[in-house]
């Protein structure tokens, strides 16, 4: 398993959009390559390879100097519950902790939340609808280990 931070220009990215649009957008009716990803130069993508497939990534956007929006996580169906999307995030953490991010904000969909609350984060407010489905807003703070 190896964790990675790519670029747009990498090979990896065209997989981490099927990826996304598979585990994603499809399954609630959506397809990611109808939308605007001029954006995502400006974004920091992460990887997990497993024997040279994409089967985990997590897209960040930065939101200034130490904070840091963590969007669109997923993992391939047939690698989940096997600790990789944990062991993707804490490497993401890790890497953002040490550019100087101390923040972390999401909105995470509601299925989700237990996971992320293992993890650290904390929910805040209440349950809203984005993409046409329930999400509800999560953060953690990074510190040091």
């Amino acid at each position: 398993m190896q964790f990675l931070n790519f670029k747009i220009d990498s090979k990896w990215y065209s997989h981490a959009l099927t990826l996304r649009n598979e585990t994603l957008r499809r399954p609630i009716g959506l397809d990611l390559f109808e939308e605007d990803l001029s954006r995502e130069a400006q974004y920091l993508h992460f990887g997990i390879i497993v024997d040279e497939q994409l089967v985990g990534y997590v897209l960040i956007v930065p939101e200034g100097s130490t904070s840091v929006t963590l969007r669109q996580m997923c993992v391939a169906p047939e690698f989940r519950t096997q600790g990789i999307g944990r062991f993707l995030v804490q490497q993401v953490e890790r890497f953002l902790l040490n550019q100087g991010v101390s923040f972390i904000k999401m909105a995470a969909r509601v299925p989700a939340i237990p996971f992320y609350e293992k993890l650290g984060y904390s929910c805040v407010g209440e349950q809203f609808l984005s993409v046409g489905i329930p999400h509800i807003r999560m953060e953690k703070i990074l510190a040091p280990a």
